[in-house]
């Protein structure tokens, strides 16, 4: 790791609408935008029961790693820690299923996995939710998004949400999936994708410190039009209240001099991409 330094239902609740909003449908089954929730009163039930057992909310990991459909392999393992949830979205659940993990909670259309691996999700996760793979405005990885920022109460956030298989192939996903990390930065949660080889956050005003860790270079990209007042401590290639605008490739391939930096930003938002080659 190098970057910055159970949505337990109450009693009377049966399932909480991924579209966005927070109203609780209070004893019954909740079609949302995307499709049927597949979160039964009995199920909530035993979620309750489930999060009882295991450690109060004070005590608990409030750390929510989220494995999706993207490229992933043995690498991602070793980010878990005892106590994390894990959220597996679409094939990602599978994913931690076959490596022996039970997912907090599996959610998707799941039109990426066999109706044999779907059974064995089901049997494995402690929660499960699927919609329509046609009849739904939000991605997998969108809607696994959503439900790690409102897991907690309001008042008890997260304290991270790092996505695994949000980088691959489809580069319109990846993309949209970098995009996600702007929700994060609105609700103050840090929030990371990470894969084999790099790592990505979001930054917005302020000053952060920044861990080297096993990366060997860090690049800077805006998010925004613009981005002012960047200023760099401890990088090989300095900056001092600077602007970068999206279009621009000269805050590519930085080097971190010490173990870790500091990045100033006075207006806007920057992307903070580590890599390892």
């Amino acid at each position: 790791m190098s970057t910055m330094s159970n949505n337990p239902l109450s009693e009377n609740d049966t399932a909480r609408s991924w579209a966005g909003t927070d109203e609780v449908v209070q004893d019954q089954d909740r079609s949302a935008a995307g499709g049927d929730l597949a979160f039964s009163h009995s199920e909530a039930e035993d979620w309750v029961e489930y999060t009882r057992a295991t450690e109060s909310l004070e005590d608990a990991s409030r750390r929510i790693l989220i494995f999706t459909g993207g490229t992933l392999g043995e690498w991602a393992l070793g980010e878990v820690r005892s106590g994390d949830i894990l959220i597996g979205a679409d094939r990602g659940a599978l994913f931690l299923v076959q490596h022996g993990f039970r997912p907090d909670l599996s959610l998707g259309d799941f039109d990426s996995v066999t109706s044999e691996e779907l059974e064995a999700i089901k049997e494995a996760s402690f929660s499960f939710e699927d919609c329509d793979p046609i009849m739904k405005d939000w991605t997998d990885t969108e809607m696994a998004f959503s439900r790690a920022l409102d897991w907690f109460p309001t008042d008890q956030p997260p304290q991270e949400i790092v996505l695994f298989g949000a980088l691959g192939s489809r580069f319109d996903h990846s993309l949209a999936n970098v995009h996600l990390l702007r929700k994060g930065l609105e609700r103050e949660i840090s929030c990371r994708i990470v894969d084999s080889n790099n790592e990505v956050c979001l930054i917005g005003v302020g000053s952060t410190i920044i861990y080297r860790g096993d990366y060997t270079h860090i690049s800077l990209l805006p998010l925004t039009l613009e981005v002012h007042g960047i200023t760099l401590v401890g990088f090989v290639y300095s900056l001092l209240k600077a602007s970068l605008t999206i279009g621009q490739s000269l805050g590519i391939s930085n080097i971190l001099q010490e173990p870790s930096g500091r990045i100033e930003v006075s207006e806007g938002l920057l992307l903070v991409i580590q890599s390892k080659d």
